[in-house]
């Protein structure tokens, strides 16, 4: 859907809040280019888990990323995880998520994550407080040193 369609009816300056994450990506040195669209990631999450069963996560969740915020790629479609997945070396991701294989451990991971009460992501956890959204280092770093 639009980033229009999905803040309809709330109080979001989307510009701005596509101008900050862009100056977090760039101070982190990380890509972002220019987003209209949000994408159901759910198929890259159960991709994404069966690549941490192969040693491969952090690989595939920067190809992910990096797909999804510096190129605008719909990562809820089957034949761009499979691109991505062999970008790395893996092969038969169509076969984990037509079979459901890493299906269970997402449905987990969503259930913890709703019972610790994160509502968005990202969101950041440390020493029983959350901060939600793309953050500043320094924001981050007030969090794990409990910094009020």
């Amino acid at each position: 859907m639009t980033l229009d369609e999905l803040f309809a009816g709330r109080d979001v300056d989307i510009s701005a809040m596509l101008d900050r994450l862009k100056s977090v990506a760039a101070d982190c040195g990380l890509p972002f280019g220019p987003r209209t669209r949000t994408y159901n990631s759910r198929r890259a999450q159960e991709a994404g888990k069966w690549a941490e069963s192969l040693n491969k996560g952090e690989e595939f969740h920067m190809a992910v990323f990096k797909a999804y915020f510096a190129y605008g790629l719909n990562i809820a479609k089957v034949p761009v995880l499979v691109e991505l997945a062999e970008s790395i070396g893996l092969r038969g991701v169509e076969e984990v998520l037509s079979k459901g294989t890493f299906k269970e451990a997402v449905d987990s991971d969503w259930r913890y994550s709703r019972s610790c009460g994160v509502g968005a992501v990202p969101t950041f956890a440390a020493k029983g407080r959350m901060v939600v959204g793309a953050q500043p280092y320094n924001v981050l770093e007030e969090l794990v040193k409990g910094i009020p």
